[in-house]
């Protein structure tokens, strides 16, 4: 076959959403063959979504460490003039072994010690083990206790249920769940290597889901398929007003580089690097850049930062031999509890993804080169 028969026989790649079907994959889109480097923003600051671990000591919440950790994010935030917005009660959170009372308990001590700062929440289906159809009202118990504060927005994390319908009805399922929202809703999506019965969005759907009033933005997940820079593609080419939120935690520098929010767990081990990394991305004279070059230009030192941070993250999020990176909070505890954040390295009572026993030692040498860097660039602790 020749090059010109090929490029006769190319199909033009779609490039409207009113071209779309509920079925159209993303690689018949222009939006999945946009590369990185077309999105490239030096200019915006967005903000940091920092997925905040529930620390435990002798088997119980440790309520001085939850607060402890969230300023110490909060001071690496202001430092750099970073909006950080805590998640709480999302996978970070163990909302998948919290019943409702500790549910509840966890936004409670939140407003009590942070009044008036933003959050945002998961919600997830409760109760839905048995049901064989999807249950919107599923959703209720837990948007309702989100939604008795002021100031939040709702992350509406996917479950069994509304996964496996298929794209018209999956649209139909979060637009009911939409019809209880009085505060911001994030939707949330992910890839099966994450949960088995997991799947992204097709164009179609998150176009769909874009366009609903109630939903200002969405976290996506992923390992094998970059469905971040499909999403943030998109959004950008559509002017959609939807803002995708990064949640890949093994690629953390790309939603800094596109200038796009960031929603992830690595920030609860990782803030002051992600911090600094989003001012030293920003050239001068961007609005919000602290520390200037002087040069008019970005400080090119920030992509050692990437490396080292990234490096860091990789082994918090490292796959066990079934595949699986659930075990990260873990690592995170011991992280924490090593840099003197939180008082015990104990992950939930309930939690059945743990470390070995040699955990604290592999977190103290998978920090040797995030300190080493954080250092050189004068990076608080």
């Amino acid at each position: 076959m020749t090059l010109a028969y090929a490029l006769t026989c190319m199909k033009p790649l779609i490039s409207r959403p009113e071209d779309l079907t509920p079925t159209t994959p993303w690689s018949a889109t222009k939006w999945a063959w946009t590369a990185e480097e077309e999105l490239i923003d030096h200019r915006t600051k967005a903000r940091l979504c920092s997925a905040v671990l529930l620390p435990f000591k002798d088997g119980q919440p440790d309520w001085a460490s939850f607060v402890a950790e969230i300023r110490w994010q909060l001071a690496a935030a202001e430092h750099y003039g970073v909006e950080l917005v805590p998640v709480l009660n999302a996978d970070t959170g163990y909302i998948f072994d919290l019943d409702d009372r500790m549910y509840a308990e966890v936004l409670r001590q939140f407003r009590l010690a942070f009044p008036t700062l933003k959050f945002i929440a998961g919600v997830t289906a409760r109760g839905a083990q048995d049901d064989t159809s999807f249950k919107p009202e599923r959703y209720r118990g837990l948007l309702d206790l989100v939604q008795a504060h002021d100031h939040c927005e709702v992350m509406i994390m996917t479950s069994k249920g509304l996964n496996t319908l298929d794209p018209e009805r999956r649209r139909d399922g979060y637009y009911q769940i939409a019809e209880w929202l009085i505060r911001p809703g994030i939707v949330h999506a992910l890839e099966p290597a994450f949960v088995p019965w997991a799947t992204p969005y097709e164009p179609w759907l998150l176009h769909q889901l874009a366009l609903h009033p109630k939903f200002v933005g969405g976290k996506v997940s992923t390992l094998d398929e970059p469905h971040f820079l499909y999403w943030a593609a998109m959004c950008k080419d559509l002017k959609l007003d939807f803002a995708p939120h990064s949640g890949d935690d093994y690629g953390i520098a790309t939603a800094i580089k596109t200038g796009l929010p960031l929603l992830i767990g690595a920030a609860s081990s990782a803030a002051p690097q992600i911090c600094a990394a989003k001012d030293l991305w920003l050239e001068d004279g961007a609005p919000g850049k602290k520390f200037p070059t002087g040069t008019g230009r970005f400080d090119t030192r920030v992509y050692k930062l990437f490396e080292a941070f990234q490096s860091l993250e990789d082994q918090v999020f490292r796959l066990d031999a079934k595949g699986s990176a659930a075990a990260y909070k873990h690592s995170t505890a011991h992280l924490l509890h090593q840099l003197g954040v939180i008082a015990s390295p104990e992950p939930h009572p309930a939690c059945k993804d743990v470390r070995g026993p040699d955990e604290a030692a592999r977190m103290t040498e998978a920090m040797v080169r995030t300190r080493r860097i954080s250092a050189r660039l004068d990076i608080p602790r």
